[in-house]
């Protein structure tokens, strides 16, 4: 269980104007800014939930990772992961938490991967049995069988991506954190990261928080969202709650005989040309079905489709409406 009851942080950040007669000023007098980067943040996560912690550049995400990781500490408030405060009781914590940082690594770099695995079995003291058995499972479901013998620096970016996971599992943690875990990731390599995970999560009911920018992760591997903008949490709700609030927009994309369609009431005509066409609608100003009769009573229709609004659209509508 995740409790976070009023998390609040500020930065102190110094700041100056360029040139040289500026940094001679601020040598003797600096001038100092306050960020909040966290605002009265409250939610609880239960055990085995997937949640996507989204949130533009800047806010608050990774801050609110490294107080549940205990990398640092707030300046108010409560958090309690299993029934302990991270920072305070920091050894026993991460005995129970794996994080995986898409763009940082725990692996060292000149040495075959086996050998870092081995190093982080010393690290949190896995005894030999646990630590082969989570080897061979996490070798096999993550297909990394042969890789492990290779330099972490040897290893293309999926690659080294499925070792990260496999290395934050060993200690069998009963809480993932996942910043941005499939960026830079082709689409084969995405689809097996988030194939792992999920089954991770039904087998051993591991608790999975992910922050990304990539909506198609979120939509692949959780339920819940927590939406997180200037410090303070937005929104807080299921994905389906989100399609159905802001899922009113279609895209209807038209092939038709002609070269540009006529003026359509109560749409957005995003692209025409050449007998190609695609038409923006707000289903509570006007039907598909009476748009397509506007097409057709005018056009002849080769072929017509209509689609919802992408995971995209709907968090990029999400970001406008709360001004983030």
């Amino acid at each position: 269980m995740i409790e976070l009851r009023n998390v609040s942080k500020t930065f102190r950040v110094a700041k100056r104007d360029a040139g040289m007669k500026a940094a001679v000023k601020s040598f003797f007098k600096r001038e100092y800014s306050e960020i909040h980067a966290l605002k009265d943040v409250s939610f609880t996560i239960g055990d085995g939930e997937m949640v996507g912690y989204i949130g533009p550049n800047g806010a608050g995400k990774s801050s609110t990772i490294k107080i549940m990781s205990g990398v640092m500490s707030p300046d108010s408030g409560e958090c309690i992961i299993n029934g302990r405060i991270p920072w305070k009781e920091r050894s026993a914590h991460v005995r129970e938490i794996g994080v995986v940082f898409g763009q940082r690594s725990q692996l060292w770099w000149d040495v075959p991967v086996v050998d870092s695995f081995e190093l982080i079995r010393d690290i949190y003291r896995v005894d030999a049995h646990t630590y082969q058995k989570n080897l061979n499972l996490l070798s096999d479901m993550l297909d990394i069988g042969e890789i492990m013998k290779t330099p972490a620096r040897q290893l293309s970016l999926g690659q080294r991506m499925r070792c990260e996971i496999a290395a934050s599992l060993l200690h069998d943690p009963k809480v993932l954190f996942l910043d941005e875990p499939t960026i830079g990731l082709d689409a084969v390599s995405k689809i097996a990261v988030r194939e792992f995970i999920k089954a991770l999560n039904k087998e051993k009911g591991t608790t999975v928080i992910l922050t990304t920018h990539d909506m198609q992760d979120i939509e692949a591997l959780t339920e819940r969202i927590l939406l997180i903008g200037k410090g303070q949490i937005l929104l807080d709700g299921s994905l389906e709650e989100l399609k159905s609030r802001k899922s009113h927009h279609r895209t209807i994309t038209v092939d038709y005989a002609g070269e540009r369609l006529p003026m359509l009431a109560n749409t957005e005509i995003v692209k025409d040309l050449n007998g190609h066409a695609q038409i923006r609608i707000d289903t509570q100003q006007v039907s598909v079905a009476q748009v397509i009769s506007q097409i057709s009573a005018q056009a002849e229709i080769n072929d017509i489709s209509v689609e919802g609004e992408s995971i995209d659209d709907l968090v990029v509508s999400l970001y406008k409406e709360f001004e983030i």
